[in-house]
């Protein structure tokens, strides 16, 4: 009776957390219209919904530890944390590390998606767009987010790392599942099986990096491998479960949220078509959309941080130890920081949205994630300018807050 009783408190807690997730604005409009922080019992954190205050905790990292960026929603049965022990990841990453810990595990990144290494990106971005237009059935209809949004970024981030389209695929794939596994309640076999696909991703990070490690090449492996394994033997034990660890959390962040970005920006032009048409007429004015696509709907809603002392917050007491969690997107739909916030806007003008964070830890790819857009919604606008919705499409937003965009987003176009 009492596993009985657990079950139904955690279902409970699930579909709370489903709702919440498919649609978190309400709650942050409530939040930052309420004095002070407001705890959210499906989160377990106090909300930091307002821009100013988001701001103020991502410049004070000392006082707000990144430990618990990626603390799991969901309990790992035994059976699934024994699969992952077993493999070969486990080290500490980049979003969740700290202070010096953290400036060692960014700088590999820093240098291995700089601007100059985006702009050499671009060849191979531009014919993966195309090879996936080109893909699309010869009837008109495509769903762009199974066909396309889910498939680019992938592809991309692999060939960063130097990946074979073989070992991206598994690589990718085990990404998925890591989210599913850490965010999504799944049966305890189910978490058996996402952890195998954890665990053989993290199998081929592994060999990659002894391989470059051994010869190294230009690719972000090698970065990675020559900053946390500069001498020494071969990598192996934990600074081999670094390396490993960084990669694929590399991955993941470089595919899941490049993908939900655009799928959200297709979402909001061909919801209101008149916004497509303004894009093909004007493909000059796709940085615009991809600036407010990033504003209007970020694909990371936010992460986590815990006190490191006593702290007031908004006029809230938070003790040492407090979780909050720090809402990009709400801060993004702040009537402080632009009027009329909810409306998806490309005319809009530049604002300084923090849908890549600010500070210590403003995202490292997000000049790769910006020309990926670019140059997608540029060619779509291109070769398929009477795309639009399907007719009677329901599109539904997906339940999380690491890569929130529709679920599926059929199309129709004239062919011929």
């Amino acid at each position: 009776m009492a596993d009985n009783a657990q079950d139904m408190v955690e279902g409970h807690t699930h579909q709370a957390l489903d709702s919440l997730q498919r649609d978190p604005y309400p709650v942050y409009a409530r939040a930052r219209a309420t004095e002070g922080l407001t705890f959210v019992p499906e989160l377990d954190a106090w909300l930091v919904s307002r821009y100013a205050e988001v701001r103020e905790v991502l410049r004070r990292p000392e006082d707000f530890s990144s430990a618990v960026a990626l603390r799991p929603d969901v309990r790992l049965v035994p059976e699934a944390r024994a699969v992952l022990r077993a493999g070969p990841g486990g080290g500490p990453v980049v979003v969740a590390a700290d202070g010096a810990a953290h400036q060692r595990l960014r700088a590999p990144l820093l240098r291995g998606l700089s601007p100059a290494r985006v702009a050499d990106a671009r060849g191979f971005v531009t014919e993966r767009v195309t090879a996936l237009v080109d893909g699309f059935a010869g009837d008109g209809r495509a769903d762009l987010m199974a066909d396309f949004a889910a498939r680019l970024p992938g592809g991309v981030i692999g060939h960063l790392l130097g990946l074979s389209p073989e070992e991206t695929a598994v690589a990718v794939h085990g990404s998925r599942r890591a989210e599913q596994l850490m965010f999504r309640p799944l049966p305890a076999d189910e978490q058996v099986r996402a952890a195998r696909d954890v665990v053989a991703a993290q199998e081929v990070f592994a060999a990659h990096a002894v391989r470059r490690w051994a010869d190294p090449g230009t690719d972000l492996t090698s970065e990675m491998v020559r900053a946390l394994a500069p001498d020494g033997p071969e990598p192996s034990g934990e600074r081999l479960a670094e390396i490993v660890s960084n990669l694929h959390n590399l991955l993941l962040a470089g595919h899941l949220t490049t993908t939900a970005l655009l799928g959200t920006a297709l979402h909001r032009l061909l919801w209101r078509r008149k916004r497509w048409e303004a894009l093909c007429a004007d493909p000059e004015s796709v940085p615009a959309v991809v600036a407010e696509a990033l504003r209007w709907g970020s694909p990371v809603q936010g992460f986590r941080r815990v006190t490191t002392r006593p702290v007031t917050l908004a006029g809230t007491k938070l003790p040492e130890g407090t979780t909050v969690f720090l809402s990009y997107a709400a801060a993004n739909r702040d009537p402080a920081l632009t009027s009329d916030p909810d409306t998806f806007d490309p005319t809009r003008g530049p604002t300084r949205h923090l849908a890549f964070g600010h500070g210590a830890h403003g995202c490292p790819g997000a000049g790769l994630a910006r020309e990926e857009l670019r140059i997608a919604l540029t060619t779509l606008a291109r070769r398929l300018p009477s795309l639009r919705l399907a007719p009677g499409a329901r599109v539904e937003m997906l339940p999380t807050l690491i890569h929130w965009s529709p679920r599926a987003l059929p199309v129709v176009w004239t062919t011929g």
